[in-house]
């Protein structure tokens, strides 16, 4: 006898009650989808600028040395708080881009392995910090909010809070 995946039934269950729900509350459900869809192409079309100039600028970050120059001038200040010069370019990168932000995790984890305090110290990093630049782009380019206010100096309080407590941390369990 086969054993029930219960996991396996959630989307559908989750699914049938919307269906079910919409037809008690007597909503067109098909035109209602169709709406929905068309919304989501029009987020797509307004945020695609945001994103190709985002990746775009990552990679020229990069590929042209800069990334290497701005870790440079950043190791006397992380030096300070304890965080491993390793793991700058990760620093810089995380909050901007998360699939640059991988790309900088992969690399430390090759050269440094993930047992090493600088390996540990990038996986909690990696882990406990938010594409800071990158979400407010796009939610705000998508909600077409023009002031920001105090959301970028909050997610960088947070962004750093995140990447000095990542080396405490790991020092703190690793001591």
């Amino acid at each position: 006898m086969n054993k029930i995946n219960w996991s396996d039934l959630f989307i559908p269950v989750v699914i049938g009650g919307i269906i079910v729900h919409g037809l008690v509350k007597g909503v067109n459900i098909f035109e209602t989808f169709t709406q929905g869809a068309v919304d989501g192409m029009k987020v797509v079309y307004r945020i695609t600028p945001t994103m190709i100039i985002i990746v775009m600028s990552v990679s020229m970050l990069k590929a042209s040395g800069g990334l290497d120059l701005l870790s440079l001038f950043f190791e006397p200040v992380v030096s300070l708080v304890h965080i491993p010069k390793e793991v700058v370019p990760l620093m810089l990168i995380r909050p901007i881009s998360g699939s640059g932000a991988l790309t900088v995790f992969k690399e430390i984890i090759s050269t440094h392995h993930p047992d090493t305090y600088v390996g540990r110290v990038a996986s909690v990093m990696q882990g406990s910090t938010e594409t800071t630049f990158y979400t407010m782009a796009m939610y705000y380019s998508v909600t077409k909010v023009k002031k920001t206010r105090h959301t970028l100096v909050s997610a960088g309080a947070g962004d750093i809070t995140g990447f000095i407590f990542s080396a405490l941390t790991v020092a703190l369990i690793m001591s």
